[in-house]
């Protein structure tokens, strides 16, 4: 019980004083990073399955 508490204790103790927090400005341009980035890859990935799925149909609709 007592390398739990120790444990606890120790994890505390990093949290408070050695972690290294963000400002709330960073947090707010890493959020907009992200979300910019996954809006450009779901754009992708979307004009991808456009592409693909017209040129299937295209290929398959020729053997009609």
């Amino acid at each position: 019980m007592s390398k739990l508490t120790k444990y606890f204790r120790d994890t505390t103790e990093e949290m408070r004083y050695k972690v290294t927090w963000s400002s709330f400005e960073e947090l707010q341009k890493s959020a907009g990073l992200v979300l910019i980035g996954s809006l450009v890859f779901a754009a992708v990935v979307g004009i991808m399955d456009i592409v693909f799925k017209t040129g299937l149909e295209a290929f398959y609709n020729s053997f009609r």
